[in-house]
């Protein structure tokens, strides 16, 4: 199934617009795909993981398999895409948003992408160390070692 046909079943389509839903709002955006906008900004924030084209599959015919659909058009196209923030200022907010929820699997990732989007090896480590103090030693600890990880690979 291609990508476009993914979005058919989310019941809005692969063409799904900003602004056209009234819970939205209006967004300077209007009128733009958010699969697109989600496509490059994924593309942009992970270079050489996903290939190039529209139709790209993202589903792997096992449980849950729109998963990351949902995230490519609500997280990647309707945040990450947007306009206000930079992408290393997301990058900062991301990292500390995860390392709170513990979410290392997710920190790894994004400790990855914080690097394309700019930020040093120390600015990330001074995010875990900042972290200690609102989310507490151990899921600093655990972030620490999730940072680890992702920029030893």
């Amino acid at each position: 199934m291609s990508g476009a046909g993914a979005g058919a079943e989310l019941g809005s389509g692969a063409d799904l617009q900003v602004g056209t839903d009234p819970q939205v709002g209006a967004d300077p955006r209007a009128g733009t795909d958010l699969r697109a906008a989600g496509l490059k900004a994924m593309r942009e924030a992970l270079p050489g993981v996903f290939p190039e084209g529209d139709d790209l599959d993202l589903r792997d015919g096992r449980l849950g398999e729109e998963l990351v659909e949902i995230g490519l058009t609500s997280v990647w196209g309707a945040l990450w895409a947007r306009e206000g923030l930079s992408r290393r200022d997301r990058s900062l907010v991301t990292l500390g948003i995860l390392i709170a929820l513990g979410a290392e699997t997710e920190l790894r990732t994004h400790v990855r992408i914080a690097r394309t989007n700019g930020l040093t090896e120390d600015e990330i480590a001074e995010v875990i160390y900042h972290a200690t103090g609102y989310a507490g030693f151990p899921a600093a600890t655990a972030a620490r070692n999730a940072a680890r990880e992702a920029l030893a690979d």
